[in-house]
């Protein structure tokens, strides 16, 4: 016979009695207990521990931005890439007469007679759209970089027009740095506010999308400056007719090119009502877009020459939003 004690309050307890059996019954019930084994249970256990380490490893990694998603860390492995002595010549578009910038985080092609760039060409990661947004930069500044000074902020007071990203700040999100390099006036150009609100915005998002799936995109755009509607300012910023965007997936598996060219006005037309190819695209320029991108000129010009619409998905919310919202604002 046993006894324990059970405290129901600080000042009360009760005692309990019970009886361990023994003799023949007794030992013929202990006797046909199932035996355990010590070795499975801790293999068991270390299954365990293992599969929740593990868990905690995810989530530290997909969430927490270990691995490169926090901007800290993804700028420290994109430095090399990003730094001013880096060789770009093979993302930029054939050279002519423009006065070539590089930022940190996009090229540009400056054009003095139009005060404004030519072609703006940069890299568009997902790993810079995971990166949770820095807030909007609220200054639109000169670029320093001009040697023969850039456009300025007046320029498009009470013109009419909006100044039009070609580096969209959306792209540029991912660093504070990065998104006020966006907001140089080198990056401008005079956009109509339906055009710059509506359709082009839409294109904007729609090539966020498709650098979220495909990992990177190579990006090239700008205005089309061989007609234009006047000109704003005391520095004479033409207004385009025109502008257009080419991207290019040569690292996806499905390599593939598109290109749009878009009026400078306000449209109900869907996005890919604009799209041609590549090379549709070069020869109303005048220029090439890729022209060191790819080392087998058979695969750029399998990749240039045809476009297929069916690779690059559109929302057709985000559209029906265009048709019903954006344009009206």
């Amino acid at each position: 016979m046993n006894s324990f004690y059970i405290f129901a309050t600080p000042n009360v307890s009760l005692r309990c009695t019970y009886y361990t059996p023994t003799g023949p019954m007794a030992n013929i019930r202990r006797n046909h207990q199932r035996e355990k084994n010590p070795f499975v249970g801790m293999t068991l256990r270390v299954f365990l521990m293992m599969a929740v380490l593990a868990m905690l490893f995810y989530v530290a990694y997909d969430k927490l931005g270990i691995g490169g998603q926090s901007e800290e860390s993804y700028d420290q492995v994109t430095d090399t890439f990003f730094d001013e002595e880096y060789d770009r010549s093979h993302l930029l578009p054939e050279i002519g007469s423009e006065d070539v910038i590089h930022h940190k985080y996009y090229s540009l092609g400056y054009d003095e007679r139009h005060e404004q760039a030519r072609w703006v060409a940069y890299v568009l990661n997902k790993k810079e759209l995971q990166i949770p947004n820095v807030p909007r930069a609220d200054r639109f500044e000169k670029d320093p970089l001009v040697s023969t000074g850039s456009a300025h902020y007046y320029d498009y007071r009470g013109s009419g027009y909006s100044r039009g990203h070609m580096a969209p700040a959306g792209d540029m999100a991912f660093s504070q740095e990065a998104m006020e390099e966006s907001f140089y006036m080198s990056n401008m150009s005079p956009q109509r506010i339906p055009f710059n609100g509506g359709i082009w915005r839409e294109l904007e998002e729609c090539v966020r999308d498709w650098a979220y799936r495909e990992e990177h995109l190579y990006v090239v755009t700008g205005p089309i400056l061989d007609q234009t509607d006047g000109r704003i300012g005391d520095n004479k910023v033409s207004v385009p007719r025109y502008f257009y965007k080419a991207v290019m997936d040569i690292d996806g598996r499905d390599q593939k090119g598109i290109a749009f060219i878009m009026p400078n006005e306000k449209s109900e037309k869907p996005i890919m009502d604009f799209a041609v190819t590549i090379d549709e695209l070069e020869e109303r320029l005048g220029f090439d877009l890729y022209p060191h991108l790819l080392n087998d000129d058979r695969q750029e010009e399998a990749i240039e020459s045809q476009i297929d619409k069916s690779l690059w998905s559109v929302n057709e919310k985000r559209y029906q939003k265009r048709i019903k919202q954006w344009n009206n604002q």
